[in-house]
């Protein structure tokens, strides 16, 4: 069971992973059942001819995400000085991008949602 004071700390991975979760499923699902085409440049080619191999780079690809903010932000609250301008500074930066992927899923998430209820 998980104490209460790590709920905190794992709960915007968590929610980095949820959220690439359902974009990678919602994208198969649309690419095997609707006729949906993946946007991404890099991984189109690879969905419509090997949809196994696509599920795992998108997963993996999540997982990592998910795991790289935890890392990042574990090390920052491990940081000596927590009031340096440096660790202030790498905060706010850590904040800002994981608020920028977050939007960026939501946005992502919706398209596919609206992709699957529009075909």
């Amino acid at each position: 069971m998980l104490k209460t004071s790590v709920l905190p700390s794992v709960l915007p991975s968590f929610l980095l992973v949820i959220m690439g979760s359902i974009d990678c499923l919602t994208t198969v699902i649309g690419v095997m059942y609707f006729g949906a085409a993946e946007l991404n440049p890099f991984l189109a080619g690879i969905v419509s001819t090997n949809i196994q191999a696509f599920f795992v780079i998108k997963m993996a690809a999540t997982l990592f995400i998910g795991l790289a903010y935890s890392q990042a932000k574990k090390a920052l609250m491990s940081a000596g000085n927590q009031n340096s301008k440096s660790v202030r500074y790498t905060s706010t930066l850590l904040k800002v991008a994981y608020a920028g992927i977050v939007i960026f899923l939501i946005v992502v998430v919706a398209n596919n949602f609206v992709v699957l209820a529009t075909t």
